[in-house]
């Protein structure tokens, strides 16, 4: 940056060698607004070493061999020199200093008396914006000189930023008519990008392309950095926070690129085209994101040093991008390249006036703008026009599929008979399938019937063969019990035959006390007994087992009956006992009356598979307790309808088998160990008694099943 410094003085040196020495710029009142750039003299004093009171004695002064003094350092000191010579008739004279990112600028008059200098006011954009004595976002001061008067004055420019010092000279009116000018055409321009902005972003919810969204924040940070140049954003959205102009300027220009390169790779397709030139934008990115980055580490000069070769860097990369990508064809890229051509053409205007070969006015001035609305008309019309290659695309696509539609329609006339013919076969093969489809679910039917009637035939073969078995085992006891009752009976007979003979009569009736002391005839008259008692339980054990098989062999059964439910509870599990563990209750709790109209035997089954089901599941549990349990409650609900709930204590189920449980040929259990009909069937005959049946439970938790039947089935 010293090196930099160096060059710069030293060309400044030589283009002011040939300019003559600085003479009073005369104000005739007939040429305003008037440039007096060539008319003053300026000091850099890159190190701060002169002051108000050192200044005007300094022989460092060197006039300004241009109409605008342009310093592309960041870091500016500078000290600006000029005196008035007032011919005209106006008192009072605006001088306005065009440019606002400038930090600080101090307004001195020199005194005539002893040369010293005398501070007017102090204003910059490090100052907050009220502070102002008016409203304009460049820096004015007003003087007041007599006619015929002469006055030297001096400006103290102290700026972050690269700076451009336009200096003019207006009267009231013609300041008026300039500050009225430029809002009129930043106004414009404002409202120009903002109406651009908004269509753009309608379009992105319309077709909802990305490249909308890249141009609307591409549109929003350029309008930002132009209001940011021009000093439009520190007036109206951040006047009480001077500060931020340190970094503004930078951060709107660094996110403009960004922005731009992003729109670039997105609208263009970079990365389709070209993977070098892709990566060439990417690396345009990286370098914008640096130069922010260095701003905040205090480095700003060589933040702005890299913003501009970056800026430079970047545009010839877009302008090559959209070049090369518009000569592979793609027709929005000629668009894009025009756009960027034009914006480029601006900046070349800009660089000419600010080397002075072109003159400093209102088109030069705001060749910037003009150049930023011409783009973003032209990147908005390649946006619109990508809606034209859509829709064209979007027509040849239709097309192409009438085409297909076309093709496909003859194709399917051209088949037709085949097809049918095909089809026919395959109906064929579907009804042979079906038929046997239907022999196969007759089969697995039959099948969960035999299981069904396996396991009753077992349960009734264990219940009747233990009174059996009681029975038969006290008839042996009873007989010899009978027989030696029988031999005391035999002994008494023969006390007939005695005849009178006292002796042999006692001496028999010893012999007969004997043996019933040795029969223990009173054990054995208490024995008869019981086991007559036991035989009779076994008797009655056996015809409860029968009417219970009665009771639930009612499975034929095709008429409607008026029975009591809890009948075919009860004699249910009168069949099923054998399978009830030891160590699991059985408990009813029948609070209902019962009596319902129903096909009694289906009824028994389902009761019979849901609480066989229920044992299986408390089986299944690898840690039993000792209140495992199988519970059995009914009572009567509203709607004349009866609710019968069986819940058990076993594993549960998960929500996806709690869903499919009544799905026919679904099953948990092993191979071979279940046909998955058994809920299935017990939901058909639940339904086929307009009743319905829901399912409580979760894995753990045990399982409910709640059963809500009519008592009287409704008419059909």
């Amino acid at each position: 940056m010293k090196y930099i410094r160096l060059l710069s003085f030293i060309w400044l040196f030589f283009q002011s060698a040939s300019v003559n020495a600085q003479q009073a710029i005369v104000l005739t009142g007939s040429n305003y607004p008037m440039q007096i750039g060539r008319n003053t003299e300026i000091l850099v004093d890159s190190i701060g070493e002169n002051t108000e009171k050192t200044i005007v004695k300094s022989t460092h002064f060197f006039v300004n061999p241009k109409r605008v003094f342009v310093s592309l350092l960041p870091q500016n000191n500078l000290w600006i020199k000029f005196t008035l010579d007032n011919k005209s008739n106006l008192y009072k004279h605006i001088i306005s200093l065009q440019y606002a990112n400038i930090a600080s600028i101090d307004f001195f008059t020199q005194q005539k008396s002893n040369g010293s200098l005398q501070l007017v006011s102090s204003t910059g954009n490090m100052y907050v914006f009220d502070h102002r004595e008016d409203e304009s976002v460049v820096f004015n001061f007003s003087v007041n000189l007599p006619k015929d008067s002469v006055k030297t004055y001096f400006l103290h420019i102290k700026s972050n930023h690269p700076v451009e010092l336009p200096i003019i000279i207006h009267s009231e009116t013609s300041f008026v008519n300039t500050s009225l000018t430029q809002t009129l055409i930043i106004g414009a321009y404002t409202g120009l990008i903002l109406s651009i902005l908004l269509y753009n972003l309608f379009l992105f919810f319309a077709v909802r392309d990305r490249s909308y969204v890249y141009y609307v924040i591409y549109l929003f940070f350029l309008l930002l950095a132009q209001l940011t140049i021009t000093g439009w954003t520190f007036k109206y959205l951040w006047p009480s926070h001077p500060g931020i102009n340190r970094y503004a300027l930078l951060f709107t220009s660094s996110f403009t690129g960004v922005s731009a390169a992003i729109f670039a790779i997105a609208f263009l397709h970079v990365k389709s085209y070209s993977k070098l030139l892709y990566y060439a934008l990417l690396a345009l990115l990286g370098l914008y994101a640096i130069s922010f980055l260095l701003s905040f580490r205090a480095q700003v000069n060589t933040a702005y040093v890299m913003l501009n070769y970056t800026g430079l860097f970047g545009g010839v990369l877009i302008l090559i991008a959209s070049g090369y990508i518009a000569r592979k064809g793609y027709r929005p890229a000629y668009y894009y390249f025009f756009a960027w051509f034009v914006f480029a053409v601006g900046r070349q205007v800009l660089s000419l006036r600010n080397l002075d070969i072109l003159p400093y006015n209102n088109f030069t001035s705001y060749i910037l703008y003009i150049g930023s609305a011409i783009e973003a008309i032209m990147l908005s019309l390649a946006l619109a026009d990508r809606i034209n290659v859509y829709k064209k695309e979007k027509e040849q696509s239709q097309l192409e599929a009438l085409n297909i539609s076309k093709e496909n329609e003859r194709l399917v006339k051209d088949q037709n008979i085949t097809l049918e013919k095909k089809v026919q076969e395959r109906t064929e093969e579907l009804s042979a399938a079906l038929v046997s489809l239907k022999d196969a679910q007759t089969q697995l039917v039959d099948a969960e019937k035999m299981a069904s009637l396996g396991q009753l035939t077992a349960g009734i073969a264990h219940e009747i063969n233990n009174p059996i078995n009681f029975v038969k085992s006290n008839i042996n006891p009873l007989r010899l019990d009978i027989k030696d009752v029988f031999d005391v009976f035999s002994q008494y007979n023969s006390l007939h035959n005695v005849n009178g003979d006292v002796p042999a009569y006692k001496t028999q009736l010893q012999q007969i006390a004997k043996f019933q002391k040795d029969i223990d005839i009173d054990f054995i008259k208490e024995e008869i007994f019981q086991l007559i008692k036991g035989i009779e339980d076994g008797a009655e054990r056996t015809a409860e087992i029968v009417r219970g098989l009665r009771t639930f062999s009612r499975l034929d059964e095709s008429e409607l009956k008026t029975v009591n439910i809890h009948d075919g509870i009860d004699s249910t599990i009168v069949l099923i006992r054998n399978n009830i563990p030891f160590d699991v209750h059985l408990i009813k709790n029948f609070g209902a009356k019962g009596d319902i109209e129903c096909y009694p035997g289906k009824l028994n089954q389902v009761f019979m598979n849901i609480i066989t089901n229920g044992l299986q599941a408390i089986n299944a549990k690898a840690v039993k307790t000792e209140h495992e349990s199988v519970t059995i409650t009914t009572k009567d609900i509203e709607d004349d309808r009866i609710e019968i709930r069986i819940a058990d204590t076993g594993i549960g189920m998960t929500e996806e088998v709690r869903h499919r449980v009544f799905e026919p040929f679904f099953t948990t259990k092993d191979v071979g160990e279940g046909t998955g009909l058994g809920m299935a069937i017990v939901f058909k005959i639940i339904d086929k008694h307009h009743g319905k049946i829901d399912i409580v439970s979760s894995p753990g938790n045990g399982a409910e099943f709640i059963l809500t039947l009519p008592h009287s089935q409704p008419i059909t």
